[in-house]
């Protein structure tokens, strides 16, 4: 479409996006981890997460260190007696230990681009594949949790 300059053209634009999340956690001391993968970012997804943490880790005491969104934070969330949800102080990134693991997973991902979901899926799937539990150990074991976590048991 072409305009006099200086005239903006007028039109309706509607971008398509799609996108899934990846939700997970890890385990600073060992750098154990469990990522899965949901269509939405909500309570009745976190739920199911949480089912899925359930039974893969039957014998742990597992602490779930979240931020305060409304998903984690539901009345609707069937807690299992084995995990113990803690919330991080608001706008504080930085003392959650995964955030670091998230920044590294990105950066191996940024210049990729994707025509699709399923492409992103795949380079995702072998980026999760090749990060081994010492890098997730080094990314996310800070001293004072490791300490933390050394007096528990």
């Amino acid at each position: 479409m072409l305009t006099l300059a200086g005239v903006k053209p007028i039109g309706q634009v509607q971008w398509k996006r799609d996108n899934f999340y990846l939700y997970g956690v890890v385990e600073p001391l060992t750098g154990d981890s469990f990522f899965y993968e949901f269509s939405h970012l909500d309570s009745t997804c976190f739920q199911k997460f949480i089912n899925l943490v359930s039974a893969k880790f039957t014998d742990s005491l597992i602490i779930m260190q979240m931020d305060r969104g409304k998903i984690h934070q539901s009345s609707m969330l069937d807690w299992q007696e084995f995990i113990i949800p803690i919330f991080q102080p608001p706008y504080s990134p930085e003392l959650n230990p995964i955030e670091r693991f998230w920044e590294h997973l990105k950066a191996q991902l940024k210049w990729h681009n994707c025509p699709c979901l399923d492409e992103l899926r795949a380079i995702l799937k072998k980026a999760l594949e090749e990060i081994t539990p010492s890098v997730i150990s080094s990314l996310t074991g800070w001293d004072f949790i490791t300490d933390a976590l050394r007096s528990l048991t």
